[in-house]
């Protein structure tokens, strides 16, 4: 279960990849833009600022991240659906997945699906984050390999993992698309006050810690949330009042059926 408030307590830090990755989609009128993995809808509703004309789609998986998006009174169109099951209309122009594919198994297939599905010059907007390795989720993996919880939270870790730039620019340009990837490490400096959660922490029961507290009893949870909070303070220590948190994040925006020298 997805809370969407959680989610929302960084808001500004969530937001920028989204826009940074907006900025390389030049479509200028799009028939029809579908944000798949829409959430909390916050995102997907300042499109329409960008594209008033166009018809806007917001999907997500989560019932409580759809019932928040709809509740925002936007001209948006949401709706719950899983990115699996989806497949672009004739008049899908421009298709954003922004922090969703990670979670999805297999989804370089959906990539290269999405892309032949596509019209002819549509675009497919895509961000991922790249810190599976980052000693946050080291300490995570490290506390759910503890023997009180690693039966049960073993099958809840993820397995996914993401390709580099260069990765999802040879796939999607192998499919046919002229391909822009890139990647970027953002430095976050969260406000660390004291006698409070620390912020890595607060950080990840947003997302990666969702389906472990949703596992895990009250008092095991406790019990997981402080060991994990010792190791990430060890990690990403407290300076001048604030945390210094890297997150790495991979882009990529392809065109379909556009010629590889075409710039985005």
């Amino acid at each position: 279960m997805w809370d969407p408030t959680t989610y929302l307590r960084f808001g500004d830090e969530r937001s920028r990849p989204f826009h940074e990755l907006l900025a390389r989609v030049s479509a200028a009128r799009p028939r029809a833009v579908v944000d798949l993995g829409c959430g909390p809808g916050t995102l997907t509703a300042t499109l329409v600022d960008r594209w008033p004309d166009s018809r806007l789609t917001g999907l997500d998986s989560s019932a409580e991240m759809i019932a928040r998006a709809v509740a925002l009174d936007s001209p948006v169109d949401f709706a719950l659906a899983d990115v699996r099951d989806w497949h672009p209309g004739p008049d899908t122009d421009v298709v954003i997945s922004n922090a969703v594919l990670q979670w999805v198994p297999g989804h370089r297939d959906l990539l290269v699906r999405w892309a032949r599905e596509l019209p002819a010059r549509a675009w497919l907007a895509v961000q991922v984050p790249g810190n599976v390795d980052e000693p946050s989720h080291r300490a995570l993996r490290a506390v759910a390999a503890r023997p009180a919880w690693r039966d049960t939270l073993a099958p809840l870790l993820r397995k996914t993992t993401v390709d580099d730039a260069a990765g999802y620019a040879q796939l999607l340009t192998a499919a046919g698309c002229a391909v822009d990837a890139w990647e970027t490490t953002y430095v976050h400096l969260l406000p660390a006050p004291v006698d409070t959660d620390h912020p890595v922490l607060s950080w990840l029961e947003g997302t990666a810690l969702r389906p472990i507290r949703a596992a895990l009893p009250a008092a095991d949870w406790s019990d997981f949330r402080a060991e994990l909070g010792v190791r990430l303070a060890e990690a990403y220590p407290v300076r001048q009042g604030q945390v210094y948190f890297p997150f790495r994040r991979v882009f990529f925006v392809a065109r379909t059926g556009a010629p590889v020298e075409e710039k985005q």
